[in-house]
């Protein structure tokens, strides 16, 4: 039993994957501080696919060759273009073309600010960037313009933050954000908790399929040894529901919307639903997905009355 668990609990792996010089090991620590388990050996359940600036080649035969689930990284989304509604809105745009071409979900990232450190000194250059600020229109012209700011100081800014960064961090500060919590402002701002919602639900058919092999493998336990507890315990309302909510995953993760009313109405309505979703034409993935969904639904329908 200890086993089944164990697999049960496994967490979902990523690698991640792209040409050098598109950050990777950026997006891969911004990964790991998310909580996110990022392989270091290439073996994993879902692949990462990082690119900057637009879908190459070289990014197309990676993806062909995976075969696992995929989510596209855009990153060095702030620099993607300063014209118009500004770099995020242009990356925003790319990534949309993207996943127009792979059909796969493609987020623009600005990893350098997904988990920052602001020291003492960092700190106190932004500051007073707020009471004197600096020419950003280009990184020469941030570190060589005449400013009381040291170059140094300007320099270590650049490296943390990038103009992106700064401008941002100080805009921030203007508009009476806290020091403690511009770390929260910037990782906001990369987009970070965008890709992570993006590889949770590429790992939803993943996690709902061990768990359907978790409860097959404790049924043929439970056969084999006469456990009445554990006979119970796949049975009870707590094994139901989270086969229901592993398998809303799924089917949200495909696009699907799930009604999540809470009253007898409304558990009655999904029950039905999805019932007839899974009598269609639909996969076996999907099929199951509905049953359990379904299934849960009843057992609310019933604790409700």
């Amino acid at each position: 039993m200890t086993a089944i668990i164990k697999r049960l609990c496994a967490p979902t792996r990523v690698a991640v994957r792209g040409r050098q010089g598109v950050g990777r090991a950026t997006v891969a620590a911004a990964l790991t501080a998310a909580g996110i388990a990022v392989s270091t050996d290439g073996v994993a359940d879902i692949d990462v696919l990082v690119i900057a600036e637009a879908l190459k080649p070289d990014d197309r035969a990676l993806l062909d060759r995976s075969g696992r689930p995929a989510v596209v990284i855009l990153t060095k989304a702030d620099l993607t273009g300063f014209g118009g509604a500004g770099p995020m809105a242009h990356a925003y745009h790319r990534a949309a073309q993207c996943r127009a071409l792979t059909g796969l979900p493609t987020v623009p990232m600005v990893a350098l600010l997904a988990d920052v450190n602001l020291t003492g000194e960092l700190l106190d250059a932004l500051q007073t960037l707020l009471t004197e600020p600096a020419d950003l229109s280009s990184t020469d012209a941030f570190v060589q313009s005449p400013h009381r700011l040291p170059r140094e100081a300007r320099e270590r800014l650049l490296a943390a933050l990038d103009r992106f960064g700064i401008a941002h961090a100080v805009l921030a500060l203007d508009r009476g954000a806290s020091v403690d919590s511009l770390p929260h402002h910037l990782r906001r701002l990369s987009q970070l908790d965008r890709v992570a919602e993006h590889v949770h639900a590429a790992g939803a058919p993943l996690r709902y399929r061990r768990l359907r092999t978790a409860v097959s493998q404790l049924r043929a336990l439970t056969t084999q040894s006469d456990h009445a507890r554990l006979a119970d315990l796949l049975v009870s309302d707590a094994s139901v529901l989270a086969a229901m909510t592993a398998a809303v995953d799924v089917v949200e993760a495909a696009g699907a919307r799930v009604d999540r009313g809470d009253d007898p109405a409304a558990h009655l309505r999904r029950a039905v639903q999805w019932q007839r979703y899974g009598n269609g034409p639909v996969n076996a993935l999907h099929r199951a997905c509905a049953a359990d969904i379904s299934r849960g639904s009843l057992r609310l329908l019933g604790r409700s009355r």
